[in-house]
């Protein structure tokens, strides 16, 4: 229900602040606007609003929308439809507008995506960005950060010069300066205050792995706490519930082999499927053995073991590593606008490597995906969510800007190719256009979801 609820109010606010854009400006510029639709097909609800009489609708297909314009071209043949109009009215009809109205007008969706995206980032970071505390814990073996002399807890500060402040700023700028280049340099400081400068080698990145922690595919690994076993929640009717777990019990050992850290102990738990387990736990300061068996659940295709009990974890331990960072509100539009900025440009190098071949359709998703990332955001919490609605915001207004026909973008290329020649885009050719549109959206709906169908399938 989460996700299905997070699915509805990201495509309902996306969609409507993009129709609105055009709604607004259309208005703005003096256009006659007579549907203002969220979503398509049947109509479940409308009522005619304002001087125009604009119909507003919501339709039963939620996967889009749309605003209609008064616009003499769709009366062509059906004359007599044109009688409904006064001559005053029909000078506001959007085909008699300047070309640089209409470019306004098409313009005007894409854009307000992209203010919306604008204005949740600032508020993230006018309100704090918490992340884990870019420090480096194991360094991998032989690995690009091994090479380059990485050492265990250095702290990065910067990255080409630029600062960073938390494990996933660093994960993003690394992943977008290897669409740039081969190589980076990035400065860090250690326990003893001591500055590092290190040249990192990039190559081990494959932009076909976008979706993974490209820290870990370069060999660093974030310092992490060691939070001792201590149980929180305890579900009930779970195996720890029948057991006799309860909160603030510490685990001291399974089937006599000690355990120093939550993380030992859910290792363990996933390695017994079914089996019976002793453990040994610190209750009220004496040492009581209980006997669990796990069951057995399916994650990723494999078989492991779960027992419905959650970590207990002190704040103290989640301050040594992890940061909230506060910006001013000036400080946070600049940041703002310069992530999404930041994050459209990676989102078009992306698509031109899938058309250049150099990276897999498999990074298209669909509706489905989005679906399942909108639930996940939102049971994270109010932030991570808004962070997605963003992501998502951004996602859409490049999308609607590419020459395709049929999208904005594509309507963008009429009007570029009217303002070079003195006269608009003929009929058929827009007819042509259209069917080419329609073609290419097509081809990538169904890779998209294709690729939501297999993540299903692979988990």
């Amino acid at each position: 229900m989460l996700t299905i609820l997070a699915f509805i109010v990201t495509l309902g606010l996306l969609v409507t602040v993009h129709e609105y854009g055009h709604f607004q400006v259309a208005r703005w510029c003096g256009v006659k606007v007579l549907r203002f639709s969220i979503g398509f097909g049947k109509p479940l609800w409308s009522k005619k609003i304002g001087l125009d009489q604009t119909e507003f609708v919501l339709a039963a297909i939620p996967l889009g929308g749309f605003v209609k314009m008064l616009d003499e071209r769709e009366f062509e043949q059906d004359p007599i439809s044109l009688d409904d109009y006064t001559d005053i009215e029909l000078k506001r009809a959007f085909n008699r507008q300047s070309v640089f109205k209409r470019i306004a007008i098409v313009l005007a969706g894409p854009v307000a995506n992209l203010l919306l995206a604008i204005f949740l980032y600032w508020l993230l970071f006018m309100t704090g960005i918490v992340g884990m505390k870019p420090t480096l814990g194991k360094i991998i073996d032989s690995s690009p950060a091994a090479i380059a002399h990485f050492s265990p807890g250095e702290t990065i500060q910067k990255i080409n010069g630029k600062n960073v402040s938390t494990w996933q700023e660093v994960n993003w700028f690394l992943l977008s300066e290897s669409l740039k280049s081969s190589n980076v340099e990035i400065q860090a400081i250690t326990s003893n205050q001591e500055i590092k400068i290190h040249q990192l080698d990039l190559s081990a990145i494959n932009i076909d792995d976008a979706g993974k922690n490209a820290l870990t595919l370069l060999g660093l690994t974030v310092s992490q706490p060691s939070i001792p076993a201590r149980i929180g929640d305890v579900l009930n009717g779970s195996p720890a519930d029948l057991a006799g777990l309860k909160t603030n019990d510490l685990v001291l050992s399974i089937n006599d082999a000690k355990i120093n850290t939550w993380e030992d102990f859910v290792e363990v738990i996933r390695n017994k499927v079914s089996a019976p387990i002793q453990i040994l736990i610190l209750r009220d300061a004496a040492e009581v053995k209980l006997t669990v068996k796990p069951n057995a659940v399916i994650e990723n295709g494999k078989k492991v073991g779960r027992i419905g009990a959650a970590l207990r974890i002190e704040q103290s331990d989640l301050d040594r590593f992890f940061v909230t960072v506060h910006y001013s509100a000036t400080e946070s539009l600049f940041k703002a606008t310069a992530k999404t900025w930041d994050t459209a440009v990676f989102s078009l190098n992306m698509l031109a490597n899938m058309l250049s071949g150099e990276a897999s359709w498999k990074g298209m998703s669909g509706p489905v995906t989005i679906a399942n990332y909108a639930g996940q955001s939102a049971s994270m919490g109010i932030k991570v969510f808004i962070g997605f609605l963003a992501l998502i915001s951004i996602s859409i207004g490049v999308l609607n800007l590419l020459p395709i026909p049929v999208l904005d973008g594509g309507h963008l290329m009429y009007y570029m190719v009217e303002i070079l020649t003195g006269k608009p885009v003929s009929e058929s050719v827009m007819v042509i256009g259209q069917k080419i549109g329609f073609s290419m959206l097509g081809f990538m709906m169904v890779i998209a979801f294709y690729n939501d169908i297999s993540r299903l399938i692979t988990g």
